[in-house]
């Protein structure tokens, strides 16, 4: 019977020894100090600007700019239409994507500026406003796979309907 009961301690003790053992060498997570997000810089561009009916082309050779942006003009007719969104954002389409989300302008430290969803700027989604005229927009992706199918894109602002009605009656 004292065999048990001295069995019995040694199974306790040897039991209580690996669970102080994990306890003094198991470190404790540590817990990364996470920095601060960075303030949005709001874009020299503001959304009231870009809302509109543009006629829209995309290049990929720097030469083929002019050509395109003469296409883009001629696309009015089915125009790519940038609507306002509800949190003062923008309404457009990601890379990839079928479906009109609220995109933000948002402005950088190194003074450029983008077009894409909330978060880091400039994020995998966004495109860089190249240039911008209030008459011709230019963006360029950031990614350079999603900029390599879908090359440098040119809107060209679309007249009002109603300018477009009468200047084809008075021809």
């Amino acid at each position: 019977m004292r065999n048990r009961s001295f069995g019995g301690s040694l199974v306790a003790a040897a039991l209580s020894a690996l669970a102080v053992s994990a306890c003094s060498t198991t470190q404790s997570p540590q817990v990364a100090a996470s920095a601060p997000p960075e303030p949005e810089i709001p874009a020299r561009v503001r959304p009231t600007e870009i809302v509109g009916r543009w006629g829209y082309a995309a290049y990929h050779k720097p030469e083929d700019r002019a050509r395109t942006e003469a296409n883009a003009r001629g696309q009015c007719k089915q125009p790519y239409v940038i609507g306002q969104g509800t949190n003062g954002g923008v309404m457009m389409y990601l890379a990839d994507s079928s479906e009109l989300q609220e995109l933000r302008l948002k402005g950088s430290s190194s003074g450029r500026d983008y077009v894409g969803p909330a978060g880091r700027t400039p994020g995998a989604q966004d495109r860089e406003i190249v240039s911008f005229d209030g008459r011709v927009m230019i963006l360029k992706y950031v990614d350079p796979e999603i900029d390599g199918r879908y090359g440098t894109g040119i809107f060209v602002r679309c007249a009002p309907r109603a300018a477009q009605a009468s200047a084809q009656t008075s021809r």
